[in-house]
């Protein structure tokens, strides 16, 4: 599953900035010091075409904040904060009417459907990113890597399968491409690079008893989470785990990307978008939920919540890291505060009991 935002920009006070003329023998020498990516030399400066650089442009209080489209490890301002928590106290004011929520969350598959009927597989933009950000993509590809299956869940239109397959050198390895979009299947089967060899696309539900289509317990290496859970109802977490945890081999791992709480997305909803606190339905009628750091924590490891009475769920966090970036709208100068959640997840080598 996959989704657009919502169009609209959230205005904050510019902090501008003087640059100080220094030797130029000394200049010339920090100048190689600092890579291509950091340098203020527009010669430099990154274009969409080139590869991501995440976490390495920093924005320090020297910096013009308007030089650059995005800064990295940016925490929102005190403007902001104020701003954010003012939405949200609306948006708790007006919250989406019963009759709605139960249309929602009844047949959430009808309206990812819909998304997928009214957007075809050119509007969503390959993931190219994600073997920079998560490592082990790059280890499995490797010729020698040997057998090896990756599960994909909420595959949506393809681009996270397809380019990890593009730079593949692996003849063993197998994608399982799994969405609980009818449509959404139906659009990575239709791809011209769409081969059953490598990749087989299936209608799942994460949050269903049954595991996926041709997988058995204990025969995935790697599970692929790149903003599904956010999509899921807060009741549906714990089957999804467990789902995800029987399909894992001993020591698999779960490599996870969703929405954070204070994202721009989450403050930008209007009334009549709040089902439940940081729970929100789209225009389109899909859902997304904005996750915090501890909260995370508890889900998957279960450790200080009162449901799982103590016991583990059987995962472990390897990391887990909250990717605040800033991005910049130079020619209105406009600053927007972005929020995610990234992390690999474990399975536990021993069963645990209960």
């Amino acid at each position: 599953m996959e989704s657009s935002q919502s169009n609209g920009e959230t205005a904050l006070v510019e902090t501008p900035s003087s640059l100080t003329a220094q030797d130029s023998s000394l200049a010339t020498d920090s100048q190689q010091q600092i890579p291509p990516h950091l340098s203020h030399d527009p010669e430099n400066s990154l274009k969409r075409s080139d590869p991501f650089q995440f976490g390495s442009r920093l924005l320090s209080q020297e910096d013009n904040v308007f030089e650059f489209n995005a800064w990295d490890h940016v925490e929102t301002d005190d403007t902001y904060k104020e701003y954010a928590e003012l939405q949200y106290a609306k948006q708790r004011e007006a919250p989406v009417s019963d009759f709605d929520k139960s249309r929602f969350n009844s047949d959430p598959a009808k309206w990812w459907n819909n998304f997928y009927k009214n957007n075809t597989a050119n509007f969503f933009k390959d993931r190219k990113w994600l073997q920079q950000e998560f490592p082990i993509l790059s280890e499995i590809t490797k010729p020698d890597a040997g057998p090896t299956t990756l599960l994909e869940v909420g595959a949506g239109a393809g681009n996270t399968a397809f380019p990890i397959l593009k730079h593949n050198q692996n003849p063993n390895l197998k994608i399982h491409a799994c969405d609980f979009s009818k449509k959404a299947v139906e659009v990575i089967r239709e791809n011209e690079a769409y081969d059953t060899k490598t990749i087989q696309a299936d209608v799942w539900d994460a949050a269903n008893e049954t595991l996926p289509p041709g997988l058995q317990e204990g025969t995935v290496d790697v599970v692929l989470m790149i903003f599904i859970f956010s999509a899921l109802s807060p009741s549906q977490w714990n089957q999804a785990m467990h789902n995800i945890y029987r399909v894992l081999k001993p020591g698999g791992e779960v490599l996870f990307r969703d929405y954070g709480r204070g994202d721009l997305a989450q403050v930008r909803f209007k009334k009549g978008r709040y089902l439940e606190e940081n729970f929100y339905i789209r225009g389109d009628g899909t859902r997304v939920y904005f996750f915090e750091k501890d909260e995370l924590i508890k889900i998957w490891t279960g450790k200080g919540t009162e449901d799982a009475g103590g016991s583990s769920t059987g995962f472990e966090i390897v990391n887990l890291g909250v990717d605040r970036r800033l991005l910049v709208n130079r020619a209105k100068q406009l600053k927007m505060y972005r929020c995610w959640m990234q992390g690999r997840f474990r399975k536990q080598e021993k069963p645990v009991p209960g």
